[in-house]
């Protein structure tokens, strides 16, 4: 019986590990596709995708449209597109360390607004780290600049506020509501909100342009799957954890691709994020054995 929990974890793990490097590999191509194509048009485009895979997906396995909890599921739909515009842009506009790092501070703002709404209990010790996220994110930021990347950098943290407020949502609906259905609301808002953030700046995709916008919309979906296989191998703190192993890889491509080396500043604030992220995680697990 051990043995096969462990396989299970084990598989957990690199279920989780994959994911990471799918999602980093989307990133890649969002930042390459934004040097000719505006951040909302990849929003749309990959919305479009996403929409059209769910919908024969839920086809497939004969999913139905729930006719109850539709203001619930439509405003999952606005915090995840809300999310996705904001996190494309800041992918499009910073080196892919920071704005990796930026929206991994999601964690801080899912436990506030857990607390908040799901009335769930936080312990002390968290409200001692959370200002050494908090400090993190100001290297990172450097709103002392008063610089573009000062305010592409709070689009960055504003994407991980949605991000929390999208997971919260999640947590909830996903009593009720099949998962393909919560994302479809997410991928139909989406589409509906970046049409008029993209009206004005359209441009046709080239060829090339296509191939990149199609495998966005694939590889983010695929990468979904991944990320829920491991957290059904795996409890899900080990794979907060190990998710994190993300930030290597966008760090990774983006000294390949772009030659992005990053500054002291930034260093220093993805050591204080990702540390105190962890402190957290780990009291996290402290609070669940107990």
């Amino acid at each position: 019986m051990n043995i096969i929990k462990n396989n299970l974890a084990i598989r957990g793990i690199l279920y989780a590990i994959t994911s990471s490097l799918i999602f980093s590999i989307m990133n890649v191509f969002v930042k390459a596709t934004a040097a000719s194509i505006p951040s909302n048009e990849i929003v749309f485009f990959r919305s479009v995708i996403g929409t059209i895979m769910i919908l024969y997906l839920m086809k497939k396995d004969k999913v139905s449209f729930s006719k109850v909890g539709i203001p619930m599921l439509a405003l999952r739909g606005c915090c995840g597109a809300l999310y996705m515009i904001f996190y494309f842009y800041t992918i499009a506009n910073l080196p892919l360390l920071d704005a990796i790092v930026l929206i991994n501070t999601s964690l801080i703002f899912t436990i506030l607004l857990s607390r908040l709404f799901l009335k769930e209990q936080i312990s002390p010790k968290v409200y001692f780290i959370m200002p050494i996220v908090i400090v993190g994110a100001m290297f990172t930021i450097r709103p002392f600049g008063y610089s573009t990347y000062s305010l592409v950098a709070l689009l960055g943290i504003l994407a991980a506020v949605f991000s929390a407020a999208a997971g919260i949502c999640i947590r909830y609906l996903g009593q009720k509501h099949h998962t393909y259905e919560i994302i479809f609301y997410f991928m139909v808002t989406a589409t509906m909100v970046s049409i008029p953030l993209m009206w004005n700046e359209f441009v046709l995709p080239n060829s090339k342009e296509w191939f990149y916008l199609i495998c966005i919309g694939v590889i983010s979906l695929t990468a979904q799957v991944f990320l829920t296989k491991a957290f059904t191998h795996e409890n899900a703190i080990v794979v907060e954890i190990v998710r994190y192993i993300g930030i290597v890889f966008n760090a990774l491509w983006g000294f390949i691709f772009w030659m992005e080396i990053p500054n002291i500043l930034s260093v220093i604030g993805t050591i204080l994020i990702v540390g105190g992220c962890f402190g957290i995680t780990k009291i996290k697990k402290e609070m669940t054995k107990s």
